[in-house]
């Protein structure tokens, strides 16, 4: 109860004292009411989309995903670059960094890219759509529902609350392995022969991994300063960091490491019946 009782104070401090009235009358976020709806909508598609093309041919979508990747990629390069020049190389500090509420053409700049970034989560959702139409249901997993699914509303707050400051750490790094992630998805779609170079793969899943582990390092200095950011946001990003840099370190385990063990230990067994049969001649 007491527990309950700290984060609901926390809110409700964070309620009075951070609601940004600049954000009130941007697309989708007078309420967070059409975020968890698109939201809930995306979640039935999941689970429907699978038995809808269960009977069905895969799309072909090829062409479709390589201007989807393109786009993303333009999206996500522009996104990292407004993030730097907003602040990130131009005053801001790794320390503490409060939200620059004024109107200000800097601080209104953070706004917007802050919103843009916001609506990207929406468009990232056709990636789950894509792999659906493509039947590639094994790419449907937990991790990925919930790092598409939960990341929209959780952002809606943001954006309400702290578009800008020290919280934006994560969503300029965001946007950047992004970048590299979409530029990837865009040279494979284009080369289907592109998607021999596994080794790229795990080094974007790795790289995610770092991000989650820079994003903690980073976000956990405020449980030990004094700073004019919500600790509340504080809490959101680190518990979010921990929870997706576990996810991620499992599907590493059981993609690389796991398969890796197994083929290295069917390749001893193949040699080792090689052998045996070369004795018994």
């Amino acid at each position: 109860m007491e527990t309950i009782k700290y984060y609901s104070n926390l809110w409700e401090e964070t309620n009075e004292n951070y609601s940004d009235p600049r954000t009130s009358d941007l697309f989708m976020m007078d309420s967070p009411i059409p975020s968890t709806l698109i939201c809930l909508g995306y979640l039935i598609v999941v689970w429907m989309g699978p038995t809808f093309m269960a009977n069905r041919p895969a799309y072909n979508i090829r062409q479709l995903l390589l201007v989807y990747n393109v786009f993303m990629v333009a999206l996500s390069g522009y996104l990292f670059y407004e993030f730097l020049v907003s602040g990130w190389i131009n005053g801001y500090s790794l320390g503490c960094q409060p939200v620059d509420y004024s109107r200000s053409p800097m601080a209104m700049r953070m706004v917007r890219v802050c919103h843009l970034f916001f609506l990207s989560k929406f468009i990232e959702l056709f990636d789950t759509i894509f792999f659906i139409m493509k039947k590639n249901f094994h790419q449907v997993s937990i991790l990925h529902v919930l790092h598409h699914g939960i990341m929209p509303i959780s952002w809606w707050f943001g954006i309400r609350f702290v578009p800008g400051g020290f919280g934006t750490f994560h969503s300029c790094i965001n946007s950047f392995i992004h970048f590299l992630m979409y530029l990837y998805y865009g040279l494979a779609a284009l080369s289907p022969s592109f998607r021999k170079y596994i080794f790229l793969k795990k080094s974007m899943t790795w790289m995610q991994m770092i991000q989650f582990m820079l994003v903690m390092i980073h976000t956990s200095q405020l449980f030990f300063i004094q700073c004019d950011y919500p600790i509340l946001f504080a809490y959101w990003i680190f518990f979010y960091a921990i929870m997706f840099l576990l996810f991620f370190a499992n599907f590493y385990a059981q993609s690389y490491i796991k398969k890796s063990l197994s083929a290295k230990s069917k390749s001893k067994q193949i040699k080792r019946k090689e052998n045996g049969y070369e004795k018994n001649e």
